[in-house]
């Protein structure tokens, strides 16, 4: 146990699926996993182990934003021994020709956080995703049809920018194609930890275009998100 984990040791299976949204984690376990029984509610934090396809994975949700997902992702990682953890959540779309619905699958993730920036000294360490899980997810989005984008993305800390889109401009500028609030620190801890991460986004508005789905249509449209990341999960 820890201060924000219930979970017994051996709760958690190697692999674990990161959604931010606690209720996005109850619905994944319930529509998706078999047998799936609540491992942690701390804080209604809730965290859940089933079988996909017959095969142990997880899910837990993280809460919104770097520092929130870095406590969980630690203690996943240190205390309860996940070897892969897939973060699987939203982001804007900076980029036009990622439509709303798309999946974005993240190959690096730039950030305004000093979470990965206070840990390297002077160097600007880039957050990477594990190459086999990306290959291994793109390769089996394509098999199904599924329109996905391997590309950069940023994680901000700050949802609400004084200056809007214009403060993405020169990461547009170098090809970042979604933003989002948690993959960098993810990638980071798992790098530290020698764990594989990876971070599969459903594109839901776009910064650019002003396209978007209704809140209520979002968790309809997660489906081959969701089960893109389960297939890949229990591959690792």
């Amino acid at each position: 146990m820890t201060p924000h984990n219930e979970a017994k040791p051996g709760d958690y299976a190697d692999a674990v699926l990161l959604p931010g949204d606690p209720l996005r984690a109850k619905w994944i376990a319930e529509t998706f996993l078999e047998g799936a029984r609540q491992v942690n509610g701390v804080r209604n934090c809730l965290g859940f182990t089933g079988t996909w396809q017959g095969r142990p994975v997880s899910v837990q949700a993280t809460g919104m934003g770097q520092p929130s997902l870095a406590i969980y992702v630690h203690e996943l990682l240190s205390f309860y021994g996940v070897k892969s953890a897939i973060r699987v959540g939203t982001c804007g779309g900076l980029n036009a020709r990622v439509k709303v619905r798309d999946l974005i699958l993240a190959q690096g993730a730039s950030t305004d956080s000093t979470i990965v920036k206070d840990g390297f000294g002077a160097y600007a360490y880039a957050p990477i995703a594990d190459f086999g899980l990306l290959s291994d997810a793109a390769a089996r989005a394509a098999r199904k049809g599924m329109r996905a984008h391997v590309g950069n993305i940023v994680s901000s800390d700050i949802f609400y920018h004084a200056d809007g889109l214009a403060n993405y401009d020169a990461l547009i500028r170098a090809g970042v194609i979604g933003v989002e609030m948690e993959a960098a620190t993810l990638y980071t801890l798992a790098a530290r930890a020698g764990a594989k991460a990876l971070c599969i986004c459903t594109m839901t508005d776009c910064l650019i275009t002003k396209d978007e789905i209704s809140a209520a249509d979002r968790q309809s449209s997660l489906s081959d998100m969701v089960t893109l990341a389960l297939d890949v999960a229990v591959a690792a």
